[in-house]
């Protein structure tokens, strides 16, 4: 287990993706992930509350209605759901008003009395930050959200909220949630890992998996398969790009381990990383992601794949 930046939330490092649920995972399918992340050890989920509407027919919301009535039911123990604002067709945008009422949406939805982790999940630009940081620190005093964090946001951006909240006395952010994986790694190095360890923050990167990349199910540029990212996933299968996928499985044969796991393992392994975000949308596929958070990779192979992956930047 690991604590996530300084709250009192301790996880297992990998989290399940709920973004999933209620689109390429149906029901019974969600609940089948969720019994086997659980039962492997996996306590960390997150989700949004506009997961999914992009899907024809959804209005936003069914991940965290899934992810609600899976908790009713099975009653689990220890377990920490994260959850963002912003991004529901009917809560857009970060003003307070907004947020409140978002959240008090998403805890129906999920059926608890607080949300563990609550991310502002996009920058508003049009709401002043002051507004935002305000309204985030209220859902705290209130009971409703216990830690806050923040996704998508700049360096610059991240270092004004954390000092609007320390100015007026609120909750701190705890975690930031960037794209980051072996084929995306510059500017989250650059810009975001330094805001993140000098503010005593943890990363909880989502897109780990390069949108299935990183599983090497994609070994040419031909969107095959039948994942609705296959086209996003295919266009990565440049040379350099595959020669990172021989590199993963090189490394991972070593340790009787997926190119998957192999992946998130190394992701885990960075500077101010808490948990990888991976989803799965087939109850076989857990495993691989559960055995990320316990495999140990040395020194010279994460070495091997950063100088592998150096090439292969999107």
């Amino acid at each position: 287990m690991t604590r996530l930046g300084r709250s009192d939330l301790d996880i297992l490092p990998l989290s399940l993706g709920g973004n999933v649920f209620g689109w390429t995972a149906d029901r019974d399918t969600s609940f089948a992930v969720l019994d086997a992340f659980h039962a492997g050890g996996g306590n960390f989920i997150d989700t949004a509350d506009g997961y999914s509407a992009w899907v024809p027919g959804n209005s936003g919301g069914e991940s965290e209605t899934l992810i609600g009535e899976w908790l009713a039911s099975r009653k689990p123990s220890n377990v920490v759901v994260a959850t963002k604002v912003s991004t529901h067709p009917d809560f857009r945008g970060l003003s307070a008003a907004n947020v409140r009422a978002a959240a008090e949406a998403s805890l129906q939805r999920l059926g608890v009395d607080t949300i563990d982790l609550y991310y502002a999940h996009f920058d508003d630009a049009e709401t002043p930050l002051e507004e935002t940081v305000a309204a985030f620190g209220d859902l705290v005093s209130d009971g409703l959200v216990r830690h806050v964090a923040v996704s998508n946001y700049t360096a610059e951006r991240i270092r004004e909220w954390v000092s609007l909240a320390e100015a007026s006395g609120v909750a701190l952010p705890v975690a930031i949630q960037p794209h980051y994986n072996l084929v995306h790694r510059t500017d989250v190095e650059r810009d975001i890992v330094p805001v993140a360890e000098q503010y005593g923050m943890s990363l909880v990167p989502y897109f780990a998996l390069a949108s299935g990349f990183l599983t090497g199910k994609y070994r040419t540029a031909d969107a095959t398969g039948d994942s609705p990212r296959a086209e996003g996933a295919a266009k990565l299968a440049t040379p350099a790009g595959l020669a990172l996928i021989d590199a993963l499985e090189e490394v991972g044969d070593a340790h009787g381990a997926s190119i998957a796991t192999t992946a998130l393992a190394w992701l885990r392994a960075q500077p101010a990383v808490a948990a990888p975000i991976a989803s799965a949308s087939k109850v076989e596929q857990v495993a691989d992601l559960l055995a990320s958070a316990r495999l140990e990779l040395s020194v010279d192979e994460l070495a091997h794949l950063s100088r592998a992956s150096d090439a292969a930047q999107d």
